[in-house]
């Protein structure tokens, strides 16, 4: 069984799967299970015969491991898991503290695939600057961005631009 996560355009929190149906003719359903750490799995739903699901109220800028089993009979035996995949919930810009006034600030943010991304940096809120454009992103993941000239400037804002 082949599980696959793709973003649901409708709510930036949630996530639809889906899978290819089981060849196994004695198949009553499907479990898919989730959570924030790979192979360990808080959350789970179950669903007919169906081969999709939306699982939603994802955190932003988590990370989400996802697995599925297949159900069989009415005591709801299940095979063994899918293989895992996982999703990156769109989130907000973080920055990591400095560790002294001369350290560069450190910028993170998750991107989704389709899209590219501008950090820029500005002193007055009147003029901002491109720090640095991403390419367009294939795959969820997160960006980590160094500002190596933030110690130059007695305070320094920062916004993301989604295109």
């Amino acid at each position: 069984m082949s599980l696959f996560a793709g973003l649901n355009p409708a709510a930036a929190a949630n996530v639809t799967l889906s899978w290819n149906v089981s060849p196994d003719a004695g198949a009553t359903g499907y479990k898919v299970y989730y959570g924030t750490a790979s192979g360990n799995y808080t959350g789970n739903v179950v669903v007919g015969l169906v081969t999709s699901v939306t699982i939603s109220n994802l955190s932003p800028g988590i990370t989400y491991y996802f697995a599925a089993t297949t159900l069989y009979g009415a005591s709801g035996e299940e095979s063994a898991y899918s293989s895992e995949a996982s999703f990156v919930t769109p989130g907000c810009l973080t920055m990591s503290r400095r560790t002294s006034c001369s350290s560069p600030t450190q910028l993170n943010f998750p991107v989704v695939p389709g899209h590219w991304y501008e950090v820029q940096a500005t002193t007055n809120f009147q003029t901002w600057t491109t720090l640095q454009q991403t390419g367009i992103a294939t795959s969820n993941n997160w960006v980590h961005i160094t500002d190596t000239q933030a110690a130059s400037f007695a305070a320094r804002y920062y916004r993301l631009v989604l295109h």
